[in-house]
């Protein structure tokens, strides 16, 4: 990594080529992007001296882990001239920071634990820790990718990490949060490294491209921000490949054919086609993205997006000033947004989800691609049941009104359905039949309106319905992001079921009498209801561990393990739990 200033990068000689990703790495804490919370918290912390002895980045690959934890051990052992202090404020390089940036300082440790997983790798760490550093002010120690130590290495660097010596830090790096222990993570300050939104990254982009004196349409920044998905590596490696193959000249449309995806704007004449259910135009705007070098998955993957935008905006009307959206997304979402129903994009992500993986396995990905397409442009202007038995329940117009396909092009298989004699029975006194009641009216009509603004409440409502598989997966691996009316996004914890979002869309339909748009998303997300729960255990725990008459007992019984409804049992009368009043969960 190049360890001058990034404004300096481009002017320096180079004896070969560097990839920008390399080339344009930060080196301080200016240089990041996208994590200004972080930023923050540790500057604060430096300024008031809080310096923690351990630090756990984590996050998804690209968002500058390896990167963050290289200028943090820089900014410990920052000195130079007029300044010999930890500090965030490195204007200019000390006396370690090139062998810090480069790691090649002996007082920097870098470990790769995918590679290096067993306890006799930790105990080389363990056993370098006893002695001071060599030349800097602190012993560093980055272990990435921490979670693929084994349980033999996490338990022998529990109690060095518990009591590290004064001169020693620790930075663990990990894409998989979920797999280190607790008792690791109880003993490090945490910062999640957040994906950098699309107009943060397309601005950096546009950046890099200008010092790179390469001439990058606007378009083109914005879709290789969309393919990064939040990561500056993928996107500078895609910019890099993009220069390459324009030779030095990126445009969209050539960019297009590189990544094998379809043009915005045609996405979006397809996804306004189909739903409008015009099978035939919508097969010649695919057949014309296929020939054109459109990924079919791709097409699938762009049109559940373009739903998916359509109902952030009905649901968002502030979405209209979202900067990482183009002029044309934000002016066709909100047409689309007014004259789509909720409960028709609420069945197009239905279909394309369940189309994403019926493309993605078949043998022919057009065919299968083009089938979805048929399916979507059948049920697009179907009305819901519940919209089908209140227009049979009104008994429709006296022409005979369209019950189930109404809009349909003439000569579709949904056309049209006759319409009931209901008027000739009314005209001689008859009652119009009754619709049929269903779950889903009774409970509407019977119950009181459930209000659901937390995962908590939908967990609690999964255990009343007696659904108990559910509640467990929901607590397990539920992520939330965000809660609307009548919708819910959240991201899955690694090996979470891929049905969860039909699941749990088809329960509370079922159980609220409403249908519910529930959606993945692609941020982090809060911890599960689980991993909360542990946390405030583990938490509990220690803080009763720490009062001086449980201490006193532990003492005396040196090999015994309590749990925390043992401690609360065995403590005297007034001494409190510390969290037994905040917590609900606590045992």
């Amino acid at each position: 990594m190049d360890e001058r200033p990034m404004e300096t990068m481009a002017a320096q000689p180079q004896s070969g080529y560097r990839v920008l990703a390399r080339k344009y790495r930060p080196t301080s804490f200016a240089d990041l992007i996208g994590q200004e919370a972080m930023v923050r918290t540790l500057r604060n912390a430096f300024a008031a001296g809080r310096l923690a002895h351990a630090y756990m980045l984590t996050g998804v690959r690209g968002v500058g882990k390896t990167t963050t934890a290289r200028v943090l051990a820089r900014a410990f052992n920052y000195s130079a001239p007029g300044h010999d202090e930890p500090t965030l404020d490195m204007p200019q390089m000390g006396v370690h920071c090139e062998a810090i940036l480069d790691s090649r300082h002996m007082d920097v440790i870098e470990m790769d634990a995918a590679s290096h997983t067993g306890i006799d790798d930790i105990r080389d760490i363990i056993d370098s820790a006893a002695y001071r550093p060599v030349a800097a002010r602190y012993k560093v120690f980055i272990i990435d990718e921490v979670h693929m130590l084994s349980r033999a290495a996490f338990n022998g660097l529990l109690k060095t990490l518990e009591e590290p010596p004064d001169h020693v830090k620790f930075i663990f790096a990990t894409t998989e949060i979920r797999k280190v222990p607790i008792t690791v993570l109880s003993r490090c300050q945490r910062f999640d490294l957040r994906r950098i939104p699309g107009d943060v990254l397309t601005a950096h982009l546009a950046g890099i491209s200008e010092k790179e004196a390469v001439e990058v349409e606007d378009d083109a920044l914005a879709l290789i921000a969309r393919a990064a998905e939040g990561s500056v590596r993928d996107a500078l490696s895609l910019l890099d490949q993009a220069i390459a193959h324009g030779g030095g000249k990126v445009d969209a449309e050539a960019l297009r054919a590189m990544l094998g995806v379809a043009d915005r704007g045609r996405t979006l004449d397809l996804f306004e086609t189909v739903m409008q259910g015009d099978i035939a135009g919508a097969l010649a705007i695919f057949d014309e993205l296929y020939v054109t070098g459109a990924d079919p998955l791709a097409v699938i993957d762009d049109l559940a997006e373009a739903a998916h935008l359509a109902t952030r905006f009905k649901l968002t009307p502030d979405l209209r000033s979202d900067q990482a959206l183009n002029e044309d997304e934000r002016v066709r979402g909100a047409a689309f947004a007014e004259t789509l129903p909720v409960s028709a994009l609420s069945r197009a992500w239905q279909v394309l989800l369940k189309g994403h993986g019926e493309v993605e396995t078949a043998p022919r990905p057009a065919h299968a691609a083009e089938m979805v397409l048929v399916r979507l442009a059948h049920m697009a202007t179907m009305p819901t049941p519940e919209e089908a038995l209140r227009k049979l329940a009104e008994g429709g117009d006296s022409a005979g009104e369209t019950v189930i396909g109404a809009g349909a092009p003439a000569g579709s298989p949904r056309a049209f359905v006759p319409s009931s004699p209901r008027g000739d029975m009314r005209g001689h006194g008859l009652a119009a039949p009754r619709p049929r009641e269903t779950p889903e009216t009774v409970m509407a009509a019977a119950a009181p309106a459930i209000r659901l603004d937390r995962i908590e409440d939908i967990v609690a409502l999964a255990e009343a319905q007696r659904d108990i598989p559910l509640k467990m997966k929901l607590e397990r691996f539920v992520r939330p992001v965000r809660f609307g009316h009548l919708s819910l996004e959240f991201a899955l914890e690694s090996g979470a079921p891929v049905n969860i979002y039909n699941e749990l869309s088809s329960r509370l339909k079922e159980w609220t009498g409403q249908t519910w748009m529930v959606s993945p998303s692609r941020e982090v997300g809060e911890d599960p209801l689980e991993k909360r729960r542990r946390d405030s255990e583990d938490r509990r725990l220690a803080a009763l561990k720490s009062n001086p008459v449980v201490a006193a007992v532990m003492a005396q019984f040196p090999d015994a393990e309590m749990t925390v409804r043992e401690l609360r049992a065995a403590t005297p009368e007034g001494l409190a739990d510390p969290e037994a009043e905040t917590d609900p969960d606590g045992e």
